[in-house]
């Protein structure tokens, strides 16, 4: 098979990019990127720097290779939900977060350089409200029932 870019294959036929289009609700879309993190949990990935002190016009276009947001635009699966860049705009349009929300996902200020793919899971499971029980928990549960 013969890799050709998309511009390329427009040349030899008519590409619909809409297709398949697939209706994913907020949490689905939040859910799905949670599970692309988890894939390699101990990945490190790039955050974005000073998000809090950006002017709006300049955070919506914020981004970096191989942030969190970058993991989920690599999905075939939120690209076809609707996910059309790894921009900080896109990403807060696209999962329906706040600034604050997406701010503890990827700031900078909170994690340094890079941050692991397991801790972005974790932040981005604080906004779904769904959390894994901690080992202290865990063990708690075993012990005590």
């Amino acid at each position: 098979m013969k890799h050709q870019t998309l511009e390329q294959l427009q040349h030899i036929a008519d590409i619909d990019q809409e297709y398949p289009h697939r209706v994913m609700s907020r949490s689905e879309r939040l859910e799905r990127w949670v599970e692309l993190l988890d894939r390699a949990p101990h990945r490190r990935l790039a955050t974005l720097y000073q998000t809090e002190h950006q002017p709006t016009a300049v955070l919506a276009l914020l981004r970096s290779d191989n942030s969190p947001i970058s993991v989920a635009f690599e999905d075939p699966i939120m690209r076809a939900a609707g996910l059309e860049n790894d921009t900080y705009g896109q990403a807060k349009k696209f999962f329906g977060l706040s600034d604050g929300e997406l701010h503890n996902v990827l700031c900078y200020c909170h994690f340094g350089a890079t941050v692991s793919a397991a801790t972005a899971a974790h932040y981005v499971r604080g906004v779904l409200g769904v959390e894994r029980p901690t080992l202290f928990a865990r063990l708690r549960a075993m012990f005590l029932g």
